[in-house]
């Protein structure tokens, strides 16, 4: 059997973009570190948020010395708590889930982003360093008010931060 030369050609570089493929992904998911947000956070009813201790008032905790946990609420068409205020250089996990439909969380600028289930509470921990707003996109279509759904995480000098009463002073 008589293969021509382009054949070869273009089969070996078919086989190379496999391999480079393959390997790109291979770099992502172990490389860089990036894993996929897994069902760790636990599941809710959604039915009764509002009987559950953490997502019935939803808000930031102190829990370390710079660490904070914050829970946060998903409905049609915002984020509870809003805005999310954390101070600078601390290490944040946010613990989401939704009250009624499929919704998605993603803060602009951070590696948080997740897709938001009823019943399924997502965890995922972010380092803000910087002070400043950084936006809360829904991402996932939740219905026909999906594009005004947006929260602030606002992220505050250290100093002007009051942990007692979850934001600033």
């Amino acid at each position: 059997m008589h293969i021509h030369q382009y054949e070869k050609l273009w089969l070996g570089m078919s086989l190379l973009l496999i391999v480079g493929f393959i390997a790109t992904i291979t770099y992502g998911a172990v490389g860089v570190g990036v894993s996929m947000v897994d069902d760790s956070g636990g599941n809710v009813d959604p039915n009764s948020l509002d009987e559950h201790p953490e997502f019935s008032d939803p808000g930031v905790e102190q829990v370390g010395e710079d660490e904070y946990e914050a829970y946060v609420v998903a409905r049609q068409f915002i984020f509870q708590p809003d805005p999310i205020v954390v101070p600078a250089n601390s290490t944040v996990t946010f613990y989401v889930t939704s009250a009624d439909v499929i919704h998605g969380f993603a803060v602009v600028g951070t590696n948080a982003n997740t897709m938001v289930i009823p019943g399924e509470v997502a965890e995922i921990t972010v380092e803000v360093n910087e002070a400043g707003e950084y936006g809360i996109v829904c991402h996932e279509y939740c219905g026909d008010g999906h594009h005004t759904m947006e929260g602030v995480l606002r992220v505050v000098p250290e100093g002007q931060y009051n942990s007692s009463d979850g934001g600033e002073q």
